[in-house]
């Protein structure tokens, strides 16, 4: 540096502060990108995960669940497998620019169901619309409830009148499985 003039000095140190700032910013960008879902409202849901037994109303094994966080803890796969030949899947995310979860459940049958919801009194509940086997709009609710003991249960209504009346379609108790 000692060959360098004045306003050769200045501008090499100008350099230099700028390459650290940006070198810093990065840091600090990489490290937000790091977790981008480690916030509160991204583990609203995690009362869920977990691998289930899963009984109906009537206390018979109806199926196993496993709910696992992926992505980074960005989203919850569910994959479902009923005690017959029925099975399914799910992908749950929480949509932070419209502050609220979302649901994609897909079969082995061909249904697809698309819901959204939020936590309310802690319950996750969500809903969403599709037509139903008469092609009229079915309103479809799905509430999780974290139960004491570590227990979920999920109740699954349907709505034929646009929320008027609504009809229980399953009433499922979630169990960790041992």
């Amino acid at each position: 540096m000692a060959g360098l003039t004045s306003l050769g000095r200045s501008w090499f140190g100008l350099a230099t502060a700028v390459v650290l700032l940006v070198t810093a910013g990065d840091a600090r960008g990489q490290q937000a990108q790091q977790n981008p879902c480690a916030d509160e409202a991204h583990r609203q849901f995690d009362f869920w995960v977990g691998t289930w037994e899963v009984t109906n109303a009537q206390g018979d094994v109806v199926g196993t669940n496993e709910i696992s966080s992926i992505l980074g803890g960005c989203a919850l796969l569910e994959e479902w497998q009923s005690a017959g030949p029925y099975s399914g899947k799910s992908l749950n995310i929480y949509d932070a620019a419209n502050d609220k979860w979302h649901q994609t459940w897909v079969d082995n049958g061909g249904l697809l169901l698309e819901l959204d919801g939020r936590l309310v009194d802690g319950s996750m509940v969500m809903t969403g619309r599709r037509p139903g086997q008469d092609g009229t709009d079915v309103l479809h609710r799905i509430t999780w409830k974290p139960l004491e003991g570590g227990d979920v249960r999920q109740t699954w209504d349907t709505s034929a009148d646009k929320g008027q009346t609504w009809t229980t379609l399953f009433d499922g108790r979630y169990t960790p499985k041992e």
